[in-house]
């Protein structure tokens, strides 16, 4: 029998529907990615036909809203580069995996809220620091469900999926550890963000020394 007269390879239902609610799923959370950072400048503005003093003193007013801004954004695209990679590697479509994606970006979707909190009342009002820091250890916790207890797409984890799960697992307990942190004080909440810079950067340097060993893509 010729290559031309072989049977085409079986297809497999089930698999095919994983797929294609995957897929689902994917462009569903893109949009609601999109929409959230979009969402996050709709706080920064400058009233119209003002003098030149209450211009610049209107610009001088907007620069906490342009921080929030700046580190909501970056947050939101890591959340998104997250999200794919928990996608890619476990299989969300069942009905745990819906839910939690689900709600992860429910969570994700409300982040523009608590940044607004944050830009107006962040310095001054312990609430709006620990909302801020509660929301984004919840997107956290989310994602590391999805990662550790949804069925993996392969066995056994690699090292990159099991950095992964030190990445997403830090980041939730540093945010979750602001929130009384930030009752205590609103600057030491804020400033225990900062203690994951270093971290990230570690488990990011160990994700790419391991897809160089492995061949996969990295979380971070």
């Amino acid at each position: 029998m010729t290559d031309s007269e072989q049977e085409p390879p079986a297809h497999h239902p089930i698999e095919e529907r994983t797929a294609a609610l995957t897929g689902r799923l994917t462009a569903l959370s893109d949009g609601v990615f999109a929409i959230a950072m979009t969402l996050l400048v709709l706080d920064i503005s400058v009233p119209p036909d003002l003098g030149d003093a209450a211009f610049h003193e209107a610009l001088r007013g907007q620069l906490p809203n342009l921080g929030a801004y700046a580190l909501s954004f970056v947050v939101i695209a890591q959340f998104w580069r997250d999200h794919r990679y928990v996608l890619d590697r476990v299989d969300a479509s069942v009905d745990r995996g819906g839910h939690l994606t689900l709600l992860g970006l429910g969570l994700v979707a409300l982040l523009p809220f608590p940044t607004a909190l944050l830009a107006e009342y962040g310095g001054s009002h312990s609430v709006a620091t620990a909302a801020y820091a509660a929301t984004v250890a919840a997107v956290n916790g989310v994602h590391l469900a999805l990662l550790v207890s949804c069925e993996p797409r392969r066995r056994p984890a690699d090292a990159v999926q099991r950095l992964a799960v030190v990445d997403l697992a830090l980041s939730a307990t540093v945010f979750a550890v602001s929130v009384p942190v930030a009752f205590v004080s609103t600057d030491a909440g804020m400033l225990t963000w900062l203690a994951l810079i270093p971290v990230k950067a570690l488990v990011a340097a160990g994700q790419r020394r391991a897809e160089h060993r492995e061949g996969a893509l990295p979380i971070g």
